[in-house]
């Protein structure tokens, strides 16, 4: 396929919100030329194709912009879902979606508070982590009857959430790894070893106008 009619994906590897819209496109089987970015050097093409200056950014050969990670998740699964990740039910579509809403809201606040203090004027995280470990808990919790947060097998629930949660148990190990939250660090630890995870964390070097174009691997 001629390069020029692939979708464009200006992503950032470490980007949780990259992260889960890289994955999304891989299990859709989407190909996509992968642009990676470099926040602090952001390419002309960019911005150009969205003002906001952030990633993910999702450009179709049409020339319709996508510029949030769910949309682009979206998209991608309702052009192919072969896994099944998207519920199968308008309800429960609407329950997943809640739970990625808190997830984004409040969780990601605290989230970044707790890792990154001194950005927001705090002496340290710690409330902030004990905010944020609520969410943790509960997410635990839905673990008890499933091993999954979307039910019986892998979903857009799981692929939405997980990163986030890799980030926040990553900013302290030792202290994540030491909480009642068996189920939880199970399933983190089965999502960081799995193929669909490692599958869309290769390094890239960063894109520049005119290089050879990068496909988005597919985990199918």
């Amino acid at each position: 396929m001629n390069p020029s009619a692939l979708p464009i994906l200006y992503s950032f590897r470490r980007c949780p919100y990259a992260m889960r819209a890289r994955m999304a496109l891989a299990a859709s089987g989407t190909v996509c030329e992968l642009r990676e970015v470099v926040l602090a050097h952001k390419p002309p093409a960019l911005l150009q194709a969205s003002s906001k200056g952030t990633v993910p950014v999702l450009v179709l050969p049409d020339g319709t912009v996508l510029e949030q990670s769910l949309d682009i998740m979206l998209w991608a699964l309702h052009q192919s879902d072969p896994q099944q990740w998207l519920p199968v039910t308008a309800a429960a579509l609407d329950a997943v979606l809640l739970l990625i809403q808190q997830c984004d809201g409040d969780f990601k606040y605290h989230l970044d508070r707790y890792k990154y203090p001194n950005r927001y004027d705090l002496a340290d995280g710690v409330a902030h982590r004990c905010a944020g470990a609520q969410f943790l808990q509960m997410l635990d919790a839905r673990l008890h009857p499933s091993e999954m947060l979307h039910g019986d097998h892998f979903g857009l629930a799981d692929a939405a959430i997980a990163p986030f949660v890799r980030q926040f148990a990553h900013t302290d190990c030792i202290w994540f790894s030491s909480q009642p939250w068996a189920k939880l660090q199970q399933w983190l630890a089965a999502f960081e070893a799995s193929d669909r995870y490692r599958g869309v964390m290769d390094k890239h070097v960063p894109w520049e106008s005119g290089q050879t174009p990068v496909a988005l691997p597919c985990t199918q």
